[in-house]
């Protein structure tokens, strides 16, 4: 049991459930989770959320081989440091998990003739990214932008669900998602430490354009195939998550101790959920609502596991 603790510590399993909900958010705003969609169109969403979380978690795995000998100063209770998992366990683990995310995108694709490439295309380069994140940029100052790409291209990967295109509204609503966990990363990037006021102030304000950039979703659907069904929750619901998230954040501002700006941190991340729904309120409705369910099983996993 406590060895099954250590893996789930090293994948940060409480966060998993965000990147499902990217997943959902780009179904439901593609308008591919209806009531009378084709089974096909599940099986796909399904490889698609399976896709997600192998990528995901394997991100989380490289995150900590990449910064063992950070942890064994900073954090020494982590998996890897404190000799729970051996480094050469978690680097087949992390390998496993990203190629079974390339996988489960490859399936996600093929329609049982023919195999559509978008899937396992934006899989690759989230692969890709995520390498890159934790080999390189995550000590830079690029580090925000590089997280935020990731979760831009998670979002779109969920949007492959179906075979029409994109259009801007779908890149505007990725963009929304990666600036905001962008202005996540940079607030969360001293959180072991005493944060500078003024970076978490900036990083907040990122975190904030992240919502503003959501309002406007609905005008940029013209193009999209699915009918647009705004609800008029959308923008109250936005403002409310600003609000409530402001509380947490603002706290860690005033007094930028490692456990306020953990707090912010935690709820932000997990608080991505809610984003997601909130988003897919502006383009499916009140059915957008329905990613709530992955919640619950965040914070109950949030009160024993660690999330950032």
């Amino acid at each position: 049991m406590l060895r099954l603790r250590a893996y789930a510590q090293l994948v940060r399993l409480p966060n998993v459930f965000t990147a499902l909900a990217d997943i959902g958010l780009g179904g439901l705003a593609a308008g591919a989770l209806t009531a009378d969609a084709p089974p096909a169109v599940w099986q796909t969403f399904g490889f698609l959320l399976l896709a997600s979380a192998c990528l995901y978690c394997s991100g989380m795995v490289w995150n900590d081989i990449f910064d063992l000998e950070q942890d064994q100063l900073e954090r020494p209770f982590r998996p890897l440091p404190s000799g729970k998992i051996q480094r050469a366990q978690a680097v087949r683990l992390a390998g496993g998990l990203l190629a079974l995310g390339l996988v489960f995108a490859g399936l996600a694709g093929w329609d049982g003739e023919r195999l559509r490439w978008t899937p396992f295309v934006l899989a690759g380069i989230l692969a890709g990214l995520i390498l890159l994140y934790d080999g390189a940029l995550k000590r830079t100052w690029l580090g925000p932008v590089g997280m935020g790409a990731c979760r831009f291209f998670n979002v779109l990967l969920g949007l492959s669900v179906t075979a029409g295109p994109f259009g801007t509204w779908g890149l505007v609503l990725a963009l929304a998602v990666g600036t905001y966990i962008a202005g996540v990363t940079w607030f969360a990037r001293t959180e072991a430490g005493t944060s500078d006021k003024e970076g978490l102030t900036a990083a907040a304000f990122v975190m904030l354009a992240g919502l503003v950039l959501a309002i406007p979703l609905p005008a940029f659907t013209a193009e999209r195939q699915a009918p647009v069904r705004t609800s008029i929750l959308f923008v109250p619901l936005l403002v409310a998550y600003g609000f409530a998230l402001g509380i947490p954040v603002s706290r860690a501002i005033q007094h930028p101790s490692p456990a306020r700006v953990q707090a912010a941190v935690k709820m932000a991340v997990l608080g991505l959920i809610v984003f997601d729904a909130i988003l897919a309120t502006g383009l499916a409705g009140e059915w957008g609502l329905v990613l709530l369910v992955l919640l619950p099983p965040a914070l109950y996993l949030g009160r024993w596991l660690y999330s950032t």
